[in-house]
């Protein structure tokens, strides 16, 4: 295909905007897919994406449409929505030269909106603006329109009206792309330079590269090197999407498809990173990497634990297997006095924590407990005044030696009805966050941005958002580095034993009432024993607060009838001596059930 007909593209929308419906109609007027294999969000190839009704993977198709008497190859990107995504999305926009900004009728300009248009404008892409789902009888498609004219800067005229659902205006939709996207930039003739803006894993073919080939060619056979890890292989094979993979001889500039590397790690062929030739025996690489380009590294980790200790095995198997597809997915053994063996993962947010649990019970059968999740913090050394990484308050070393601690902040924006402001304002307090400015997008709408301490934002805030709007608000963050902040660990002891499970790190000046909220919930949910357990919140070697669960007593002045009292407290020291004696033999332990710790990540 000539590179003047060409037209890469993607559909930025806030999550739940429509964005996989839309890719559905424009299959269909494509004719890409035959209509008896048609189903709804076919773009979606997880059970788990369709029954949230969110896209958790990109997923790229080719189209073929005449266009006033010429033929266009037309490359559509469907991107993930939500705020964990975010560099995912920012690869994709990188891979295309226009994008359908999707706002919802409905709903309106929502936070991620803004993030992704943002994103676009940064990458100079052409913006096609589209109001979606204007069918439905709540549509409030003027409304919608005044708001993106505000945050776009353009014509009222400029904006497209569609139905995802119906196929209404979805041919004025493509056409409008066809017409104002760009055709692709590139040499054919120059050393290859593409861009990998996902990988997937696959038995037979190894670590399958989505590329947008910026310079060059590349075939079968092709020996090729990603410049950003410095692996080489050869190309096993190349192809486009429909949406299936679908080989072909090449892939030249201005072509979005897949290169099968046969690597069998995806961590070698990274999001972000450019494929070029693998240089020859005295030769020089003379191809630039394309910019952008960064390591994904997980923003949040916990720990997962199999219920039965003989499941470990099994469950670093899954574990392994569900690596291979996700490179931003990263986890390490770790053992643990209270829940034995199990896993120290990373993840890119509480969504993808989520996906994982998710796929772990859906894909083998398996359901671990897990941790309070919590971010990395840096510590500054008072010896050395070096910077050190804290993955987890367990690793924690004596407080005298730390000099500062940092803690990673975001950009945190919120997009609500201004009738809300008050109690998103008051929530905002609450979470340490602090006022930046409010911009009012309409008459009734505004648009918060605070910064925030990342931990503060991705535990419960977003329930407890929803729950201040009624549901209206949307949110989106983006992080903005670390700060130094007064925190502390909080250890957590049940029956003299530190449950390093349980430790975190907390605000100082929030310690005393996590520490009593902990000690209460853990005293409902932990068994009574054959002996009193005291559970305790401290902070180094203080004791901040403390609740005991009473012990069970066996009635052992049952058979006495009658007689002189001490008979009975004779009996009464004999019981509490062997109270004693097993709490020192070791058999005082306590088995904590794993509701404990689901009622600690609930606040």
């Amino acid at each position: 295909m000539n590179q003047s007909n060409i037209r890469n593209f993607c559909i930025i929308a806030h999550i739940d905007h429509g964005k996989s419906t839309l890719a559905d109609r424009l299959i269909e007027l494509t004719h890409t897919v035959e209509g008896r294999k048609m189903k709804e969000q076919l773009l979606d190839q997880m059970d788990l994406e369709r029954e949230r009704g969110i896209t958790i993977k990109l997923q790229p198709v080719k189209m073929l449409y005449p266009y006033a008497g010429t033929d266009y190859e037309l490359n559509l990107i469907d991107t993930p929505g939500h705020v964990d995504f975010h560099y995912e999305v920012s690869r994709s926009l990188a891979a295309v030269e226009g994008a359908i900004l999707l706002v919802d009728a409905t709903k309106g300009v929502q936070a991620q909106t803004l993030a992704n248009l943002y994103l676009a404008i940064d990458q100079g892409l052409e913006v096609v603006p589209v109001v979606n789902k204007i069918d439905l009888p709540n549509a409030e498609v003027e409304k919608t329109k005044k708001e993106i004219v505000h945050i776009l800067g353009c014509k009222e005229s400029d904006i497209l009206e569609a139905s995802g659902k119906t196929g209404l205006g979805v041919k004025d939709v493509l056409e409008r792309v066809i017409e104002r996207v760009p055709a692709p930039k590139g040499d054919p003739d120059k050393p290859l330079r593409a861009l990998i803006f996902d990988s997937v894993y696959d038995t037979y073919k190894g670590v399958v590269a989505y590329a947008r080939v910026v310079d060059g060619t590349v075939s079968r056979d092709t020996a090729i090197r990603m410049i950003g890890t410095g692996q080489e292989s050869l190309a096993i094979e190349v192809g486009t999407f429909s949406p299936k993979l679908v080989a072909c001889p090449a892939l030249s500039a201005g072509d979005i498809g897949y290169i099968a590397t046969g690597l069998k790690d995806v961590s070698y062929c990274r999001v972000g990173d450019t494929i070029t030739l693998r240089p020859r025996e005295r030769e020089t690489v003379t191809a630039l990497p394309l910019p952008g380009y960064k390591e994904i590294k997980p923003v949040v980790y916990a720990s997962l634990y199999p219920v039965d200790g003989d499941e470990y095995g099994l469950m670093r198997d899954a574990l392994e297997k569900l690596k291979l597809n996700d490179a931003a997915f990263a986890f390490e053994p770790e053992s643990n006095q209270a829940l034995g063996r199990g896993f120290r993962c990373g993840f890119l947010g509480l969504l993808h924590m989520e996906i994982i649990q998710e796929r772990l019970r859906r894909e083998f059968g398996m359901e671990p407990t897990i941790t309070t999740p919590s971010v990395v913090y840096e510590l500054e050394m008072r010896d050395t005044s070096e910077r050190i990484a804290l993955y987890s308050p367990v690793d924690m070393p004596d407080p005298a030696g730390i000099e500062r601690i940092y803690e990673p902040y975001v950009d945190l924006s919120i997009v609500a009805p201004g009738e809300f402001l008050g109690g998103i304002m008051n929530l905002a307090q609450s979470i340490r966050a602090e006022y930046k400015n409010t911009e009012y997008l309409d008459a009734d709408r505004v648009l918060l941005s605070f910064e925030a301490p990342l931990m503060e934002v991705i535990v419960n805030f977003h329930d407890e958002l929803k729950s201040a709007s009624s549901g209206y608000a949307s949110m989106n963050y983006e992080p903005i580095g670390y700060r130094p902040s007064d925190v502390v660990k909080l250890d957590i002891l049940v029956a003299n034993d530190r449950v390093d499970a349980f430790s975190r790190m907390v605000p100082k000046d929030r310690a005393y009432d996590e520490g009593k909220r902990t000690v209460e919930k853990l005293k409902d949910v932990i068994p009574r024993q054959n002996f009193a357990v005291a559970i305790q919140a401290a902070i180094g070697g203080k004791v901040i607060a403390r609740e005991t669960i009473a012990a069970y007593r066996k009635d052992v002045t049952g058979k006495l009838y009658g007689g002189d009292f001490s008979r009975k407290k004779k009996l009464l020291e004999k019981q509490k001596k062997g109270k004693k004696k097993m709490e020192s033999l070791g058999r005082g332990r306590v088995s904590i059930p794993s509701e404990a710790f689901l009622a600690i990540l609930k606040k």
